[in-house]
């Protein structure tokens, strides 16, 4: 029963809603009802509101707002009414029967609703729905021309989508007669990660859509103000936090999950991810120009549109698997044309907006080189060259496929040296930037705050350099002197990073007291030094981890750094929808003192035999990770192949991340009160 009145039952594999007089709705259809009804809304929310805006009809401009919650209801009950048939395991829905199995654990089975193409783009549209909504109620202090265009813009983008599904990718297809069993969630997919992982990385996508919104509506009227830039900044920073948030679970996730022992592969997805958020990153900081000195205004309308369309860009490359196989679109070329024409739209038309009324939006306001707009504009530029040397690995071998069939690879080496080459100079200008005034600098404030965080920076890298873990070599050899060298840079960009902001911290305190440790302040030095932890966490553990791939049998050991590896046994166990081969490792320290017991495991799906999935045994430590996991067993099936590892520092990628967020979630609780007053 569902509040006394209702009640979901399953008759012939179909799940239906009755209610207390003996009324029969079927789920499915339902959802589908929802999903037609809000296609139709949001087309009237998006041309209504936008001719309003345009000739001054004030009802017109309203029914924006009346759209956007009438359009987040019924994305609501689609998305619901898709969420309990897989609760449900009704097979007679050809998504659910595609993505799930009787034997699922319930907490998969939900996870499941956005593991597909069709589900991942209704939880999309429906998150957009909910940006929207958020938007309607809480902006109602804006201009009702800026309102209108901005709820506009966004039913638009939801148009769009909903008429992309109902065509195309339909999640309530019908299956009959009904499936007798699932044929199972991708067990990739099966991890609680993947419950958090990808709704938090739409929410930061979807998220971007807001300022790509409100730039539309500032070109359109041709004014963007300070308080039009101090309303936009905190839900920037939202989109940004939430996106921080995802890619980092994400990471940890194939940290743990794929057995391979690192965290970021440069591979098309990760890359998709990464796009929006450096330039989101660069949003912000042109924003908060654009809010205190009024400038960089063309440049944080560029941003925002940029950000959002890399959003998409990634978003449905993605999920045609285009950036996986470029036949995608020979497998399915009504789906792959549709996202083409889509992605033409929306790029063509807001760039061609821009174009042809920059000119309204931008405003001369001048600024010395050394200056607080001259360090926040090195960091723009860099971030955006950044994100092209991305842009080109991922898509330059897609383009030689499709246009000339030629085959190349484009793999960590390229981005490792390319990206570090751009993002190191990045890290190293923050702290300067942090201590540079606006409009005009001045070298002597600026060396007050480099110079101390150069010399103690310099002195902890030459002391971890010295005390901490040393470089990994091949075994038998010893570290070069440039392996030393490479270590203490790395350390010394990390602390460099760091001390920057708790030093300015400390100046602010001596000069200003109190008064000047405001929440904004305070979150931009965390998210800071959330970079600085994240830069010596994945520039450390690169050059001082420590790997072993062997073959071992019961009873053998293996030394990797200071800890000895003992291989006891394998146990064959079984579980709710796979077996599993866990095996037992004891890790003794220097001495032969037991540290842990670590248990990794080899599992094998029943729906998916050809596909074994590694859980890796990990043991955080404060200053490294103990990584175990299992690869292949033996011929003779004694013996088990063993990748083992000692990752000094690696934790810190992940702290760094949440540091992140944590400071982007104080600058977005400064900015909220402050954004939403009433602007003329």
């Amino acid at each position: 029963m569902v509040g006394g009145v209702f009640s979901i039952r399953t008759r012939g594999g179909v799940s239906l809603l009755t209610t207390e007089y003996g009324e029969v709705l079927v789920i499915a259809e339902l959802g589908h009802f929802a999903l037609l009804l809000a296609c139709v809304v949001s087309l009237i929310g998006f041309v209504l509101p936008l001719i309003g805006a345009h000739k001054g009809f004030s009802g017109w401009m309203r029914c924006g707002q009346a759209a956007s919650a009438v359009t987040a209801v019924l994305a609501t009950v689609a998305l619901g009414a898709l969420t309990l048939g897989f609760i449900t395991s009704d097979f007679s829905i050809l998504n659910v029967a595609r993505h799930s199995n009787m034997t699922l654990p319930a907490a998969y089975k939900v996870a499941a609703v956005w593991g597909s193409h069709e589900g991942s783009i209704l939880f999309w549209v429906t998150v957009l729905s909910w940006w929207g909504l958020l938007v309607a109620v809480t902006a109602r202090h804006l201009p009702e021309r800026v309102l209108a265009r901005i709820l506009g813009t966004l039913s638009g983008i939801a148009f769009g989508l909903f008429l992309f599904i109902t065509l195309t990718s339909n999640p309530f297809l019908r299956l009959f007669p009904p499936a007798a069993d699932g044929a199972d969630l991708n067990p990739l997919l099966q991890d609680p990660g993947m419950i958090f992982h990808p709704p938090l990385l739409y929410l930061g996508y979807v998220g971007f859509s807001v300022p790509f919104a409100f730039a539309v509506a500032s070109l359109l009227s041709g004014r963007l103000d300070v308080h039009w830039a101090r309303w936009m900044r905190p839900w920037t920073t939202m989109s940004w936090v939430l996106l921080t948030l995802g890619i980092s679970l994400g990471s940890y996730w194939s940290y743990y999950e794929l057995g391979w022992g690192g965290w970021w592969a440069w591979d098309p997805v990760e890359n998709s991810s990464i796009m929006p958020w450096l330039t989101g990153t660069a949003l912000m900081h042109s924003l908060l120009v654009t809010e205190k000195r009024g400038a960089f205004r063309l440049w944080t309308v560029f941003l925002a549109i940029l950000t959002f369309v890399l959003s998409l860009l990634g978003t449905f490359l993605v999920r045609s698997g285009v950036l996986n196989s470029v036949h995608a679109f020979a497998a399915d070329p009504e789906r792959g044309l549709f996202i083409l024409i889509f992605l033409f739209v929306v790029i063509g038309l807001s760039f061609a907006l821009f174009l042809a009324r920059a000119g309204r939006v931008a405003e001369y306001v001048p600024w010395q080189q050394l200056s607080r707009e001259g360090g926040l504009w090195a960091n723009n530029v860099l971030l955006i060259l950044a994100t092209g040397v991305i842009l080109l690995g991922t898509l330059y071998p897609l383009t030689l496929d499709v246009l000339f069939d030629t085959k190349i690879s484009v793999g960590a080496p390229y981005f490792n040296t390319v990206f570090c080459a751009v993002f190191l100079p990045l890290a190293l200008l923050m702290t300067p930037g942090i201590g540079l005034r606006w409009k005009s600098g001045k070298a002597a404030e600026l060396a007050a705050l480099c110079l101390p965080a150069g010399i103690l920076s310099a002195v902890l890298a030459a002391l971890m350099t010295a005390f901490g873990a040393s470089p990994a070599v091949p075994e038998g050899q010893s570290p070069a002197v440039s392996a030393y060298a490479g270590l203490f840079f790395a350390w010394f960009v990390a602390f460099f990073v760091v001390t920057g902001p708790v030093i300015d911290i400390v100046r602010r305190v001596k000069t200003g007291g109190g008064r000047a440790l405001t929440l904004a302040s305070l979150g931009m030095a965390v998210a800071h030094i959330g970079v600085g932890l994240t830069i010596a966490g994945a520039l450390v553990v690169s050059i001082t981890e420590e790997e072993r791939n062997v073959t071992m049998y019961p009873g053998q050991i293996m030394t990797v750094a200071d800890v000895t590896y003992r291989f006891d046994r394998v146990e064959q166990v079984r579980g709710p929808n796979y077996n599993a081969a866990i095996g037992t490792l004891t890790v003794l320290d220097s001495s032969g003192k037991t540290l842990t017991v670590v248990r990794p495991e080899k599992r094998n799906y029943d729906s998916v035999t050809s596909m074994s999935m590694t859980e890796a045994a990990i043991v955080h430590r404060p200053w490294e990770d103990l990584y175990a996991s299992m690869g292949v067993p033996t011929p003779d099936e004694k013996g088990w192949v063993m990748r083992l590892y000692v990752k000094p520092w690696v934790l810190l990628i992940w702290i760094g991340t949440l540091a992140m967020a944590l400071g982007g979630l104080m600058g977005f609780a400064a900015g909220f009160a402050r954004g939403h007053k009433k602007v003329q």
